[in-house]
């Protein structure tokens, strides 16, 4: 039996918070390979995982980008839309067809700021998600460098 993933959305926020988001969602799809976001970019919108499976990536010199983690239902997809100067952080493609809310950052950056509850909640969430990858992306680089290193 797996474990729930403490990251994902139905885990962290209550029902009301849950609601209060969810109001605020369209429905979105991307094909498989296509790119939700690229590092560098101004990010505008996030994503949660509703079907399907996105890779968050890193580029790497001299080889191809560097998957940190995969994402899946419930998940959130992007973190940088929280905090200035909202410039993505890491790139993310769709590895299959995937179906997701999409969320305008404007309008949920608005709505935390209007409701302190909300926003404290969903600024824990969204803190709970960059300590897990930024965990992931330490292990995924140490796996990526550390043969490299003993030589």
């Amino acid at each position: 039996m797996s474990t729930p993933s403490p990251t994902r959305i139905a885990a962290v926020l209550s029902a009301d918070h849950r609601g209060r988001l969810m109001a605020l969602a369209h429905e979105v799809r991307f094909e498989e390979g296509e790119r939700l976001f690229t590092e560098g970019a101004r990010a505008e919108a996030f994503w949660i995982v509703r079907s399907g499976t996105v890779t968050l990536e890193i580029p790497v010199a001299d080889r191809r980008p560097a998957v940190i983690e995969s994402l899946g239902p419930g998940e959130l997809v992007g973190w940088s839309w929280l905090f200035p100067p909202y410039v993505w952080q890491l790139s993310a493609e769709a590895m299959t067809p995937v179906r997701a809310y999409e969320f305008d950052a404007t309008g949920v950056r608005m709505l935390m700021d209007a409701d302190p509850a909300f926003g404290s909640a969903l600024g824990h969430w969204v803190g709970r998600v960059l300590a897990q990858r930024l965990h992931e992306t330490r292990t995924r680089l140490i796996d990526l460098y550390a043969p490299h290193l003993s030589r």
